[in-house]
């Protein structure tokens, strides 16, 4: 272990210190750390998104933070340690790179995904976390692999494992055509009434266009997060332009605003397209 790391190592576990630890620490359990590792996990891909390597840095650190505590809880109650922890995961690496560490050949990433899935459902199979008699191995993989997993990544896990195995349309007017009808359903659903049938439906349109996303190679978290943010800014520039204060205002005039916020940031972004490199 380098120096930094048993450093850090120290200074969590005297922060948990029975006697002379940090109360908050102190009362901190596997469960309670559960938002923190979720929020410090989505801090490193906002810091990634925006290629910021500072930024990306300390949030990589807060998120080492995480692993190191859950560690020092396991440690205390003696059920395993950060080394164990390490070793778990190398032996994982090399047991399921075959063809780095061993004599398997794969030339290509595909061979390599399959390959890892093989081995991974072996592994659950020997632990009897899948039987090896299951009727349904890929759904009993794909229920254990997306539970962790926020609703929309899950989704796109599901759709591309479904279709690798071959529950796939025929071509993207098929798609299309379910995206339609799971608008309809849930145009129909809404005017029901029934909320919990609306939820359902919205759900069913959600998954559908993930399929969407699927087919045309581009991914829904990163369009969705692009949205956010391009929705943060052009709401901002509106509350500037009118002080702050949207109460009383007709929809007319702030649809009016929110359409001068986004051709003033689209002017902005054409003139750093345009304007001249400056560097030698």
């Amino acid at each position: 272990m380098s120096d930094a790391m048993h450093d850090l190592v120290e200074v969590v576990a005297q922060l948990r210190d029975p006697n002379h630890g940090c109360p908050w620490d102190l009362k901190q359990t596997h469960q309670t750390l559960v938002p923190y590792v979720l929020e410090e996990a989505h801090e490193v891909v906002d810091a990634i998104r925006h290629g910021d390597d500072r930024h990306l840095k300390e949030e990589l650190g807060d998120l080492l933070l995480q692993v190191v505590l859950h560690a020092q809880l396991a440690q205390e109650q003696q059920r395993f340690d950060l080394d164990a922890i390490a070793r778990g995961i190398t032996e994982k690496l090399i047991r399921r790179h075959p063809h780095v560490f061993g004599h398997a050949e794969a030339h290509d990433s595909e061979t390599v995904s399959a390959n890892w899935d093989s081995i991974k459902a072996a592994e659950q199979a020997e632990r009897g976390e899948i039987s090896s008699e299951s009727t349904s191995p890929l759904s009993d993989q794909l229920t254990k692999k997306v539970r962790g997993q926020p609703a929309l990544a899950g989704a796109m896990t599901i759709s591309r494992k479904a279709a690798k195995a071959g529950f796939e349309w025929d071509d993207m007017k098929g798609v299309w055509d379910k995206v339609h009808e799971e608008l309809d359903e849930l145009k129909e659903a809404v005017s029901s009434g029934d909320q919990q049938h609306a939820q359902e439906e919205l759900g069913d349109l959600l998954f559908t266009l993930v399929n969407v996303a699927r087919w045309c190679e581009i991914q829904p978290e990163e369009g969705l997060a692009g949205t956010n943010q391009r929705f943060l800014d052009r709401f901002s520039r509106v509350e500037t332009a009118l002080g702050g204060d949207l109460q009383g205002r007709s929809i007319k005039e702030l649809e009016m605003v929110w359409q001068q916020a986004k051709l003033a940031i689209r002017a902005e972004q054409a003139s750093k397209l345009t304007a001249p490199n400056n560097h030698p």
